[in-house]
């Protein structure tokens, strides 16, 4: 072979570009052989294995085929270059540096992409597991992306001016105070990513409201930088993750692991329609077997007390009211409700009186978590609520704008102190607004 290539030499003497284009075009030709090879067989092996892993299922051989191998397999053509190159002749030294440089450039740059697809490919594999909501290591790949690209960078540099790697990263202490500024966000982003990794305070998937960032809906994704989430109106919103560790959110994930969503809603009370029950009141409200047993225990408890004031006038007497009686109903509805959560708090209790009337809160939880099923157990509470309210002769208060106008018309006469006058218009007061109960 080199007998062959010294004829050849001899031969295209009298045309010394030509043998040195020849020669470049052999080692172009080689490394496009060695690329194909790799493509065509070598790495066809590596992708059948990659296949056996959780890495290249079948479903994932298009990711594994478009983004790691052929990258890798570009690899091979620069190597090729880079070491044939040298055999070509009468090139300048200084060319054969320069592309040397480049090709060694261009194979760190390819191990690199290559690597950080990789990452990318492990992340999509672990995301597919059930852990992954509550343990996201997206933010360390992309972490372990930025050191893996820095340092790249400054190996090509180096590479290219021809300087020692190592000496460039010393000279780059002396930055240190200017790269801590440049990348003050990741780093801050980094230690919340972590912080966030380790207590779990938010997950994908989790509803967190956040009004300072104008975000209200599910978490969707959790990155170094951002995270991403999609709010209930269809819109999308990146949050800071640092945001999530100096600012205040609140999630929703307790709520729903806890299997009860709370109601806190009040019935504003007329206050002029709460008063005592008469007996034959108390007969006509047995008719709700619900409260039998606590107009029985009322009953009893009021006799004893009574008994003890001998004789004296009713009104030292206690006597039963329709609203403590529809609170005692109320109550018991709810403790029967199929849609009421009976192992968390429930109470029914009586607010400060406002100018709007008497507040009378129910607070308690559905057993079911999700938002359609809960609003309508909650509307179909106080649809009952107020449908009923008024067997107790109870109403509810509702402010009203339209009150009638009494409007009088007169003709002063010589009574008035003004002969001859004419008509006046006179307004009554506006009568009481109507009870809406």
């Amino acid at each position: 072979m080199q007998q062959q290539l010294e004829r050849l030499q001899a031969a295209l003497a009298p045309y010394p570009w030509a043998y040195t284009l020849i020669v470049l075009s052999g080692i172009l030709l080689v490394a496009w052989l060695a690329n194909w090879l790799t493509k065509r067989v070598l790495l066809r092996g590596l992708m059948r294995v990659l296949r056996a892993t959780p890495l290249g299922g079948r479903e994932h051989d298009h990711d594994v085929q478009l983004r790691v191998i052929p990258r890798l397999a570009n690899v091979v053509p620069a190597l090729v270059v880079s070491a044939g190159i040298a055999v070509v002749p009468d090139l300048p030294p200084q060319l054969v540096t320069i592309v040397r440089a480049l090709c060694q450039a261009f194979v760190v740059v390819t191990v690199a992409l290559s690597i950080a697809r990789l990452l990318d490919l492990i992340n999509g594999a672990y995301e597919r597991r059930p852990e992954a909501r509550n343990k996201p290591i997206k933010g360390y790949f992309q972490v372990v992306k930025i050191i893996m690209f820095v340092l790249v960078g400054i190996s090509v540099v180096a590479t290219l001016i021809g300087a020692e790697f190592l000496h460039i990263i010393t000279g780059l202490g002396a930055m240190t105070a200017v790269l801590m500024l440049i990348f003050q966000d990741t780093i801050l982003s980094l230690v919340a990513s972590v912080q966030i990794s380790n207590d779990g305070r938010v997950r994908v998937g989790d509803w967190i409201e956040m009004p300072g960032q104008n975000a209200d809906g599910d978490v969707i994704d959790i990155a170094l930088h951002t995270i991403t989430v999609q709010n209930f109106d269809r819109t999308v919103t990146t949050v800071p993750t640092k945001k999530l560790v100096s600012d205040s959110f609140k999630n929703w994930r307790p709520m729903s692991e806890g299997g009860g969503r709370r109601i806190k809603r009040a019935l504003y009370i007329d206050q002029r329609s709460v008063r005592f029950l008469e007996p034959e009141h108390v007969a006509r409200l047995r008719r709700f077997r619900v409260i039998d047993g606590y107009l029985d225990r009322k009953h009893r408890e009021l006799d004893d007390w009574n008994a003890r004031l001998h004789g004296a006038d009713t009104v030292n007497t206690r006597r039963v009211t329709n609203l403590g009686t529809f609170r005692a109903y109320v109550e018991h509805y709810l403790r029967h409700h199929p849609g009421i959560h009976q192992e968390l708090t429930l109470l029914v209790r009586q607010l400060q009186p406002t100018e709007t009337g008497l507040p009378l809160e129910i607070y308690c939880f559905t057993n079911d978590t999700a938002w359609v099923a809960y609003e309508g157990i909650q509307s179909d509470i106080f649809d009952h609520l107020l449908a009923i309210l008024g067997e107790f002769d109870l109403r509810v208060f509702q402010r009203t704008s339209d009150a009638p106008v009494d409007v009088n018309l007169r003709r002063l006469d010589d009574a008035d102190g003004v002969k001859g006058a004419g008509p006046r218009l006179h307004t009554a007061a506006p009568l009481p607004a109507p009870d809406a109960g």
